[in-house]
């Protein structure tokens, strides 16, 4: 559900893109290991990624190409097809799993993620105040750790680990756990 700009600069990602816009839109999006290799093959990408739907394709003046993508679903990589002229595999499907938001636990763990949110969003000038309203109508227990998750001030290796957790109790108190040490860093600063 979490709508992001990505600027996609190599030529086999430009084709990708470009083919799928033309088409249903639709693309997998994976997160390279090591962001200093020039051309990734899959040994360099995590398996673990998100279906997008491209919302909005824009060409720059530059030649590089932005697009604004909304995530729908999680997917593991479970056969690499190719890798020309843009990479294609078969996917699995991740749903995630999420006790009932109406039990104790997980009105609690939601309600601890808001307020860390809130805290980090007074502590931190930088972040728009609309943003608040934005995460107190969140209701989906899923979209508001996979919103936080993706708004995280950490490396792609911790927002990797968050995306590759089914099991939503899990991730939301992993993202928690994130979430206290960011408000710490900002109460030192």
């Amino acid at each position: 559900g979490v709508v992001i700009p990505i600027t996609v600069g190599r030529q086999k990602s430009i084709r990708l893109v470009k083919n799928s816009y033309r088409g249903d839109r639709i693309i997998g999006v994976v997160a390279q290991k090591n962001n200093t290799k020039g051309e990734p093959g899959f040994n360099d990408l995590f398996n673990v990624g998100t279906v997008a739907r491209i919302v909005k394709m824009l060409v720059l003046p530059d030649g590089n190409t932005t697009i604004i993508i909304q995530g729908k679903q999680r997917f593991e990589i479970v056969e690499r097809i190719k890798e020309e002229p843009f990479m294609t595999a078969k996917v699995k499907y991740l749903e995630d799993k999420f006790p009932s938001k109406n039990k104790r636990e997980t009105k609690a763990i939601l309600q601890s993620i808001k307020e860390a949110a809130n805290k980090i969003l007074k502590l931190n000038p930088e972040i728009p105040q609309e943003a608040q309203i934005a995460i107190d109508n969140i209701d989906s227990p899923s979209f508001l750790t996979h919103f936080l998750s993706s708004n995280l001030s950490a490396d792609v290796d911790v927002k990797q680990k968050l995306l590759e957790i089914n099991n939503g109790s899990k991730r939301a108190t992993l993202l928690l756990e994130y979430m206290l040490k960011d408000i710490q860093v900002l109460e030192l600063k």
